[in-house]
């Protein structure tokens, strides 16, 4: 969808806004900035530099001694006592994180809760490719703001940060804080924190314009910058609420049960404009819901920890057994506090005295290849447009495939069985070749479809991939796992299918390509734990976007 002319300053001022609502309500936790480095983002970071916070710059590679303290080996060693350095968090303001993107999950828990004391402010410089290099969800859960600055240019960004009033006591009555609470649930944000954050930047909203009462004006520019990059859905138009009849018997005297609460919040008026600010991509955002609770995969190249390759990890206790890798700073630093106390009961003179409890191993963490395993139903009328479609995805999906370590296997399923058409392979040339000739016609054997991707996904878990299966289907099986054509049996068996996919917890997207979505195919999918999604016109693009979002 092309923006609007305008649309690139209104996001600036948008940005700049956020940074306006952050220096004067410091409960917002921060920014998660998504740009990539340049003229726009340096005047944006400019622009925060005149918060009243002192800033702090936090590399992605830092430590968690760096951050939190520890201790000073050099200084515990001469002074013959333990010696503690001052972490980062120790001093409070405001830290700017580039590449935020790559930070560790460990590290990623610890500033989760430095903003949940609420000592310090975040901006997270999110310097990501793609969609599928992004922050943390617990850090970015804890971040009022999401922004995105691609796509503004200098000119666009003329605008200036401006002064900021002295903050003000703002009051928000029952209306105020009913109204952003059914915003949230319309646009599907089920983060309760978002609906606190929203309320938060209404108030600092209302005190940049020095109103003393939250209006409707600033629940939407607070809706605008909160809830909607977090949103899910689209929400449905409100239905008028119908006014209320006249009480000629009513007291003037009588207290009104809103009185000294603030104005009425038009409920439809909020939700038309929210609507507005969705984004174009909406979809992906649809697509990006919770993983399956039980599912063992992550839709991606799954973590695995050794201790001879890979991207380094902090190290843990471990023995000098010639299996694992000492790691000797980290030994050193384990044994450097009991040194005074060994050397006072120690026979031998030894400059440093370790023990096998201060041994360190290092560790690493690599990532296995992903397997997507496409369960095509390639039956009936309408197969032809759904086989060409999934062709489609497929090719799309491994024109990436060397970026993100995918492999793509195809099972077709049609008439009374299911056939593996394509083996795991990153090869797009062999790809093209079996698609071509890729059938279609014939009864639904769901059960078959499934049994057949499921083995697929376990025969690649087995060579140490990560087996992702998604599923095009519109879910009207009518065909029993023995071959006989019977509906209730069909059903029954896929069932039974799905525990057993639920049971191996293999991560599943059910993408519902009827024309109208089937009930019968969302309780198919919540019976293994699965990601359901209707797309009643899935093209190609569409289908390739809710994959890559969900591997993300």
């Amino acid at each position: 969808m092309t923006k609007a002319p305008d649309s690139a300053a209104i996001r600036w001022k948008e940005a700049l806004l956020a940074l306006k609502l952050l220096a004067l309500e410091p409960r917002l936790g921060g920014i998660a900035l998504r740009a990539r480095a340049g003229p726009v983002r340096e005047r944006w970071l400019s622009a925060a530099a005149r918060l009243p916070q002192p800033q702090r710059k936090v590399p992605h590679t830092v430590t968690s001694e760096d951050l939190n303290g520890g201790l000073d080996i050099a200084a515990t060693l001469a002074a013959g006592h333990e010696i503690r350095s001052k972490g980062i968090l120790a001093t409070k303001g405001m830290l700017v994180l580039p590449m935020a993107e790559r930070l560790e999950a460990g590290l990623a828990a610890c500033l989760s809760q430095a903003l949940d004391i609420g000592r310090h402010v975040l901006l997270a410089l999110d310097e990501g490719v793609d969609e599928r290099e992004t922050l943390s969800p617990a850090l970015a859960d804890r971040l009022a703001f999401h922004l995105d600055l691609d796509g503004i240019a200098c000119g666009d960004a003329a605008a200036g940060f401006g002064t900021l009033p002295d903050p003000e006591e703002v009051s928000a009555g029952e209306p105020q804080i009913a109204a952003i609470a059914a915003l949230a649930e319309s646009l599907g944000v089920e983060s309760a924190r978002a609906a606190l954050f929203c309320l938060w930047a209404a108030r600092a909203h209302a005190a940049l314009h020095r109103a003393r009462v939250v209006r409707t004006e600033d629940i939407e520019a607070a809706a605008k910058l909160v809830l909607v990059p977090r949103a899910t859905r689209i929400p449905e138009p409100a239905e008028p609420q119908p006014a209320e009849p006249e009480r000629p018997d009513r007291d003037d005297t009588e207290p009104d049960a809103h009185e000294g609460q603030g104005e009425a919040i038009p409920q439809d008026i909020l939700i038309d404009a929210v609507r507005a600010a969705l984004p174009a991509d909406i979809l992906s955002q649809l697509a990006r819901k919770h993983r399956p609770r039980g599912a063992k995969g992550t839709g991606k190249g799954a973590k695995t920890q050794g201790n001879r390759r890979g991207r380094p990890l902090a190290p843990r206790p471990g023995k000098a057994d010639g299996h694992a890798r000492l790691d000797i700073v980290a030994t050193l630093r384990a044994a450097a506090p009991w040194q005074t106390l060994r050397k006072a009961h120690s026979k031998r003179d030894r400059l440093v005295e370790i023990r096998s409890a201060d041994f360190r191993v290092k560790r690493y963490e690599e990532k296995s290849d992903s397997l997507l395993v496409f369960a095509v139903d390639a039956s009936g009328s309408a197969a032809l447009a759904r086989l060409s479609e999934a062709k489609g995805a497929i090719e799309i999906l491994l024109a990436e495939a060397y970026a993100r370590r995918d492999h793509v296997a195809l099972v077709g399923f049609r008439g009374i069985a299911a056939e593996v058409l394509l083996p795991p392979t990153r090869s797009l040339v062999q790809t093209k070749r079996r698609l071509a000739a890729l059938p279609g016609g014939g009864g639904t054997p769901l059960a078959a479809g499934l049994k057949a991707a499921g083995q697929l996904a376990l025969q690649g878990r087995g060579r140490g991939m990560s087996p992702t299966i998604i599923l095009l289907t519109d879910g009207r099986a009518n065909v029993a796992l023995d071959g006989e054509a019977d509906r209730a049996r069909a059903a029954a068996d896929a069932v039974k299918q799905a525990r057993v996919i639920l049971n191996e917890r293999l991560e599943v997207l059910v993408i519902d390509v009827g024309k109208r979505p089937e009930r019968a195919l969302r309780t198919l999918a919540e019976s293994m734990d699965a990601t359901y999604l209707p797309l009643p016109r899935a093209n190609a693009e569409r289908v390739s976007e809710a994959v890559s979002t969900l591997v993300a």
